[in-house]
């Protein structure tokens, strides 16, 4: 099933978050982000839109485009030889 209709289909019963954070978490941990200022399933139970909106900000500022998918955008990087931004656990900023 189309993830968009799964987040839609969650957002009608009020749960959509249930599908968001996980996404939340695997950037978080991609790029060795910091989980402030609560874990990431506050965030999203909080406020999903907020949470949506700064990691897709994030994704930008990291060279990605979000509308493309996280597939899709390893692909270009391949295209245009361009390495993907990934942080190994553990080392600081």
């Amino acid at each position: 099933m189309n993830a968009g209709l799964i987040h839609l289909a969650l957002g009608f019963v009020g749960c959509c978050w249930l599908y968001a954070f996980p996404s939340r978490s695997r950037l978080r941990e991609h790029f060795a982000l910091p989980e402030e200022p609560c874990s990431d399933f506050w965030v999203h139970v909080c406020c999903t839109p907020c949470a949506i909106c700064q990691e897709s900000r994030e994704l930008k500022n990291q060279g990605a485009d979000p509308s493309l998918g996280w597939g899709s955008n390893i692909e270009k990087w391949r295209r245009e030889k361009i390495t993907p931004p990934i942080v190994v656990p553990g080392m600081n900023r």
